[in-house]
C-alpha cells in the first residue's frame, strides 16, 4: 500500500487502490481520494522467455482528440474466411452509420500527402486541425476533398515556418489542379476569418525558407549553399520586387554560374518548380547588384564576368 494526503484525516494515510472501480480509498476514514483513475500499467503479465523484447503495455490505435468520440469506437470484424462473423451485428452497425467517416477520410488523406512531402508531425497535426475547423462550420460538403486537404497542408506549412510551393503540393495531388488548390486556400482563409473575426495568420515567406531544400535537390556543395544563403540575405537590402521563390531560384542560378558545377537553367527550374522565364526575369533584376550581394570570400577566386548578361 502507498500513502497519500487525506483531507478528512488531515495527514498522510495509507490508501487502497480498487482497480475494478478505479478508486483510491483512505484506509482510516474510507474517503475516496481519487475516482475513475486509469491504470496505465501492462494489461497482462510479460514473460521474457515467451515474448522476447516485445512488451505490449497498451493496445489499440492512438487517440485523436479532433474526432468526436476521440477515435474510440467499436468495429465488427470479419470471420477467418472473410465473411461476417455475425450478419445481424454488422447490419445494425452499418445502419447506424459513422458521423466521423468523412473527417477520418480527410485525416487519412492529409497523412498520406504529408508523408509524400516528407513533412513533420507538427505540420500534419496543424493541417488536420485546420480541416476540423472547416468541418465544424459545415462548409466542406460538395467541395473537392483533395483540393481542400492540399490547401490545408499549404497553410499549415506556412504557419509552421516550413513553406512549400503550390506546385510542390500539386505534384502529389491527383484529383486537384493548381488553380483549384489556390481557390481552396482562399476559401479556407475566408471561412476561418469569419470564425475568428480577424485575418488568419499565414506566416511571412522569405526566399531563405526554400534554399536548403532547393540546393539539396540540385546536389550543391556546402560552399555553394553557404554562398547562396549569404547572397539571399544581402539581396534583402535591395528593392527586388519578385516573389521569394523566384529570387531564391535566380540566386541559385547566379551562384552556380560562378562554380565549377555550372547548373543549366532547365535543371534549376525543375528543382525549384519555377518557370525558366520567371527565373530569367528575377535574374535580370538581381544582376546589377551582383557585386554587392555575392559574398567577397566567394568572389575572390572567381570572376564575376562569368555571369551571363541578362537579355533585355
Amino acid at each position: 500500500m502507498s500513502e497519500l494526503y487525506c483531507p478528512d484525516c488531515k495527514k498522510n494515510t495509507e490508501v487502497v487502490n480498487d482497480h475494478a472501480a478505479g478508486d483510491t480509498v483512505c484506509t482510516e476514514c474510507g474517503l475516496v481520494l481519487e475516482a475513475r483513475s486509469i491504470d496505465e500499467t501492462s494489461e497482462w503479465r510479460t514473460f521474457a522467455d515467451e515474448s522476447g523484447d516485445h512488451d505490449p503495455n497498451r493496445v489499440g490505435g492512438p487517440v485523436n482528440p479532433l474526432l468526436g468520440d476521440a477515435a474510440l469506437s467499436t468495429v465488427i470484424s470479419r470471420g477467418a474466411n472473410g465473411s461476417n462473423a455475425d450478419p445481424t451485428l454488422t447490419r445494425l452497425q452499418n445502419r447506424g452509420g459513422d458521423p466521423d467517416r468523412a473527417i477520418v477520410l480527410a485525416f487519412k488523406t492529409i497523412s498520406m500527402m504529408a508523408d509524400r512531402l516528407s513533412l513533420v508531425t507538427t505540420i500534419k497535426d496543424r493541417a488536420s486541425e485546420i480541416y476540423k475547423r472547416l468541418e465544424d462550420q459545415k462548409c466542406t460538403r460538395g467541395r473537392n476533398l483533395e483540393a481542400l486537404v492540399a490547401a490545408c497542408i499549404y497553410i499549415a506549412c506556412r504557419q509552421e515556418g516550413k513553406p512549400r510551393t503550390v506546385k510542390e503540393i500539386c505534384s502529389i495531388v491527383a484529383g486537384a489542379t493548381k488553380k483549384e488548390i489556390g481557390r481552396a486556400k482562399e476559401f479556407i482563409v475566408k471561412q476561418l476569418k469569419v470564425e475568428m473575426g480577424e485575418s488568419m495568420e499565414m506566416g511571412t515567406i522569405h526566399a531563405g525558407d526554400y534554399l536548403r531544400r532547393f540546393c539539396s535537390n540540385l546536389g550543391m556543395s556546402n560552399e555553394e549553399v553557404k554562398a547562396v544563403q549569404e547572397t539571399v540575405q544581402k539581396a534583402g537590402d535591395f528593392d527586388i520586387r519578385r516573389s521569394p521563390i523566384s529570387i531564391a531560384a535566380a540566386i541559385i542560378f547566379m551562384i552556380t554560374q560562378l562554380s565549377e558545377s555550372k547548373k543549366p537553367l532547365r535543371d534549376i527550374s525543375g528543382a525549384t518548380t519555377v518557370a525558366e522565364g520567371t527565373i530569367k526575369n528575377a535574374y535580370r533584376d538581381l544582376y546589377p547588384h551582383a557585386a554587392k550581394i555575392i559574398p567577397e570570400w566567394y568572389t575572390k577566386e572567381r570572376d564575376l564576368n562569368k555571369l551571363s548578361s541578362p537579355k533585355a
